[in-house]
């Protein structure tokens, strides 16, 4: 489809609120929908920056095709290699497949070499939903036997934010479903959420942290998108240590974005080259908290 003389013309397929792809005006399962508002608002390809239904519809049927397509092609050619008399599996044996080391590759564009020429991918402690994958990083027991602050108040909570089932749903949809029974499937899955702490009666919050090849630690707040600064960076009655050292907040850096603070950038040097260990991060809440802390992510690398 020639999105771009489309565009050219003032139509824009993926402006916000706009209904079709090109190809189809709804999804599948929005043909069989009765209620016509509601099966326009299925024919929308985005939302704003969100995917709307038929956007979804369109990448799940894309990656569909291009692979059957790949599928077909590779069985032509093991059809065509059988035909011939030769074994498919010698031919492309995965034991005969070149392998790049990684230090054949270029420099990175776009990221720190430190970070992306590494063999492992950055692990992430998310407290928010929904959450999937590894988390990395993981809140030490309060009575484990190598937690540092072991007998110490370690009474951080998990927090969400409170949201009703119209959070992040679209006017469309919930004027069409507000009386309806089954209105519980307009309910948005995403919720925001931290680890958090409202006073020095909460403690100390200490995370045991993965085997890391860097040393890289970052904690991001919650909620907002630039509450770093004022949460983690400025806030006097907190405090954080690492395997026992108090970090110095001078070093502290806004990273990746301003909900986020890197508290160290590689492991100190007393640790270089000691990836192996295991590594404690403490957060202390002190006398005189005003506002509430709440980490929604910790990431290792």
């Amino acid at each position: 489809y020639d999105y771009e003389a489309d565009k050219k013309n003032g139509i824009d397929h993926y402006a916000a609120g706009f209904q079709g792809d090109g190809y189809h005006n709804v999804t599948r399962y929005g043909l069989k929908e009765e209620n016509s508002n509601r099966r326009d608002s299925l024919g929308v390809v985005m939302r704003n920056w969100h995917p709307g239904p038929l956007g979804f519809e369109f990448v799940s049927d894309t990656f569909s095709y291009v692979y059957s397509k790949a599928m077909i092609e590779a069985l032509d050619l093991i059809e065509a290699q059988m035909a011939t008399g030769k074994d498919p599996r010698q031919t492309w044996s995965s034991s005969q497949r070149t392998i790049s080391p990684k230090e054949s590759l270029p420099e990175p564009k776009h990221c720190d070499p430190a970070y992306c020429v590494v063999d492992k991918v950055p692990g992430c402690l998310n407290f928010e939903k929904p959450t999937f994958g590894l988390q990395g990083a993981e809140v030490e027991d309060a009575e484990g036997s190598l937690n540092p602050h072991k007998g110490e108040v370690q009474d951080w909570k998990v927090w969400y934010e409170n949201i009703d089932i119209w959070h992040m749903v679209g006017k469309q949809d919930k004027a069409i479903f507000q009386k309806r029974d089954d209105k519980e499937i307009c309910r948005h899955l995403d919720q925001c959420g931290g680890l958090s702490a409202t006073s020095s009666e909460d403690g100390t919050v200490v995370f045991r942290l993965p085997e890391m090849e860097v040393g890289l630690v970052v904690i991001c707040g919650c909620c907002g998108k630039d509450v770093a600064r004022t949460m983690f960076l400025q806030n006097e009655f907190l405090e954080i240590s690492y395997n026992g050292i108090v970090l110095d907040k001078s070093k502290w850096d806004i990273f990746p974005n301003a909900k986020c603070v890197r508290l160290q950038e590689k492991f100190p040097t007393e640790l270089a080259g000691q990836a192996y260990l295991h590594s404690y991060l403490s957060v202390k809440a002190l006398d005189g908290l005003k506002a509430p802390v709440r980490i929604s992510h910790v990431i290792t690398l």
